[in-house]
C-alpha cells in the first residue's frame, strides 16, 4: 500500500465536536446544538466519511469488519495525545492501525476510533548503529534508507510493507532471528503514549517497566509513537540456498543441524506444494557477503538435501523479495484465515507428521512456513515461547480463493483445533493469528505472567482504552 501524507486525505468531512449523548461525531455545529463537546486542536484530521470508516474495519484478514466511529489521521504526536485523553474522558476506545497486516480485527475498535498511523512516517536518524523513526514509517522505506548508507536491521520480517509500530507490537519474527532474535529484541528505546494519555519515552534504563510491556504487548498499554531500533553494517549480497527433501522430518533435521553451528546468516523452510496433491519440503538459507563470497561446500556439509539451488542477487533485492506478492494478494481481499504457532522442538516432529496427514495443498491455501529459531536470543517478556533451547515457527499463511463464507469457517476451526493441539505440547501462539480467543486463553497463553499483565494494564491503561480488538481482557 502506497504510503499516504496528510494532503491524501483533505477530501474527507473532519470532525469538530462530539455527542457524548449519543456517541456521535459531529463535522457541523449548530447554535441550537446542546451538550456537544468541541473537539481539542488538531494538527491532523478526525473523519468519519464511509470511505475511511469501511478501511478502517478491514484488514489482511478479511474475516472480521467492526466499524469505527472516526478515524483519526494526526498531524503529530500532540494529535495521538490529544485523542487517547478525549477517549479516556468521553468512555471510547482507540486502536492503531498501521498498514492494516492484522489477520483477525486485531486493529479495529468497534465503535470507536482507530489512529491511521500512516501520516507518521518520517525517519528522523539514522547512523551506523541506530535508527530513529516514527511509528507508522514501513520497515522497507527504513531498510532501502538504511542500506544507502550500508546499513541495515540486523533482522527483518519477510515482508518489509509492515509498519515499524505494528511490527514491535507483535514482537518480528524472521530468518535472521536464529541470530539476534526478534525486532524487539533490537528495539533500543520507544516514545509512547499510554493508555491514560501520558506522552513518555522508556528504554532498559528509563521506564523499564513500561518498555517491556509495549514491546510485543499487542498494544494493550500504549500506543507507540516513535522507536529507536539497532542497525548493524550491512552486505551487499545474498547467496541463497534452496534444499529440497522428500519429507519434512528431513527438513527438520537439517534445520536443526543449520542451527546448531549457526552457518547461514538467515534460515527459514516451507512446505512446498506437488502435482500429485502433496508437499516437498524446503530448507531456505542465506549467506550475506560483499567481497568474498560463502564457501558452498562447508555450508552445504551434513544437510543432505535430495535437491540443491543456488542463487546470487542483491541484498536489498532479498530482503523485499515478496513485497510485490503481498501487495498483488492483499488487493484481492481474499478471505486469510492466518495461523502462526510456535512449538517445543521437543515436539515438532510429532505435530507437523500428524498434521500432514490431513493437510493438503488446499488447506495451506497460500505459503505453510516451518523453521527453527533459538529462544535463548527472545529477550521480551511479553512474547511468549515454549520453553526449551529452541522452538519452531509453524506458520499456515491461508487464502481462500475464490472467498467462500463455509471454507473461511472451517479454516477458522482447524485454526483453533491446531492451537489446542499445540498448546497442550507447551507450544504458544505468535499473536497474529485468526483464532477464537477467551480472555481465559489468553491468561493460558501468559502463563505465570498473567498477573503481571493484568497489573501493567491497570497502571497504563486503567479505563480499558486501548486495543479492544485483541479481546485479551474481554
Amino acid at each position: 500500500m502506497a504510503q499516504l501524507d496528510r494532503r491524501t486525505f483533505l477530501a474527507g468531512a473532519a470532525v469538530v465536536a462530539f455527542d457524548p449523548a449519543t456517541s456521535r461525531w459531529l463535522t457541523s455545529l449548530p447554535e441550537n446544538t446542546t451538550g456537544a463537546v468541541r473537539i481539542p486542536h488538531l494538527d491532523g484530521e478526525l473523519v468519519t466519511d464511509e470511505v475511511a470508516l469501511a478501511e478502517a474495519a478491514t484488514d489482511y484478514g478479511n474475516l472480521a469488519h467492526n466499524l469505527p466511529r472516526a478515524v483519526l489521521r494526526p498531524g503529530s504526536v500532540d494529535d495521538v495525545v490529544t485523542v487517547v485523553r478525549f477517549a479516556n474522558e468521553h468512555g471510547l476506545t482507540v486502536a492503531v492501525r498501521g498498514q492494516g497486516h492484522s489477520a483477525f480485527g486485531q486493529a479495529q475498535a468497534d465503535g470507536g476510533v482507530v489512529i491511521d498511523s500512516r501520516t507518521l512516517a518520517t525517519i528522523h536518524e539514522i547512523t551506523p548503529d541506530h535508527a530513529v523513526v516514527d511509528a507508522g514509517v514501513q520497515w522497507l522505506d527504513l531498510v532501502r534508507t538504511a542500506l544507502g548508507v550500508g546499513v541495515a536491521p540486523p533482522v527483518s520480517t519477510d515482508y518489509l510493507g509492515l509498519s515499524v509500530g505494528g511490527t514491535l507490537s507483535v514482537g518480528g519474527i524472521g530468518g535472521a532471528s536464529q541470530h539476534h532474535g526478534l525486532l524487539v529484541d533490537n528495539t533500543l528505546e520507544l516514545q509512547v503514549v499510554t493508555g491514560d494519555g501520558r506522552l513518555l519515552t522508556c528504554s532498559d534504563t528509563e521506564e523499564r517497566e513500561l518498555f517491556e510491556a509495549v514491546l510485543g504487548g499487542l498494544g494493550q498499554f500504549a500506543v507507540i509513537v516513535r522507536a529507536t531500533v539497532r542497525l548493524e553494517t550491512a552486505p551487499t549480497s545474498a547467496r541463497v540456498y534452496t534444499l529440497t527433501y522428500p519429507e519434512v522430518t528431513d527438513l527438520t533435521a537439517a534445520q536443526r543441524t543449520a542451527l546448531a553451528d549457526g552457518r547461514f546468516d538467515y534460515l527459514e523452510g516451507q512446505f512446498v506444494p506437488t502435482d500429485d496433491d502433496g508437499f516437498v519440503f524446503v530448507l531456505e538459507a542465506g549467506s550475506w557477503f560483499t567481497t568474498e563470497e560463502p564457501d558452498d561446500d562447508a555450508l552445504l556439509a551434513g544437510l543432505a538435501p535430495s535437491g540443491v539451488d543456488v542463487v546470487d542477487m542483491p541484498y536489498f533485492d532479498w530482503l523485499n523479495r515478496i513485497y510485490e506478492t503481498v501487495e498483488q494478494i492483499e488487493a484481492l481481499r481474499l478471505p486469510s484465515p492466518w495461523l502462526n504457532l510456535l512449538v517445543p522442538d521437543a515436539a515438532t516432529d510429532e505435530i507437523v507428521t500428524e498434521l500432514l496427514t490431513t493437510l493438503t495443498p488446499a488447506d495451506a491455501g497460500g505459503v505453510a512456513l516451518l523453521y527453527p529459531t533459538d529462544r535463548t536470543l527472545v529477550t521480551r517478556p511479553q512474547v511468549r515461547v515454549p520453553e526449551g533451547p529452541v522452538f519452531f515457527l509453524l506458520a499456515l499463511l491461508r487464502a481462500v480463493s475464490p472467498p467462500d463464507d463455509a471454507e473461511a469457517a472451517r479454516l477458522l476451526a482447524d485454526n483453533d483445533a491446531l492451537y489446542a493441539r499445540v498448546r497442550a505440547v507447551g507450544g504458544t501462539q505468535y499473536p497474529v493469528n485468526a483464532l477464537h480467543l477467551t480472555t481465559a486463553d489468553w491468561r493460558a497463553h501468559y502463563g505465570e505472567r498473567w498477573p503481571l499483565v493484568r497489573q501493567a494494564k491497570d497502571r497504563y491503561d486503567p479505563r480499558r482504552v486501548l486495543t479492544p480488538g485483541q479481546g485479551i481482557f474481554g
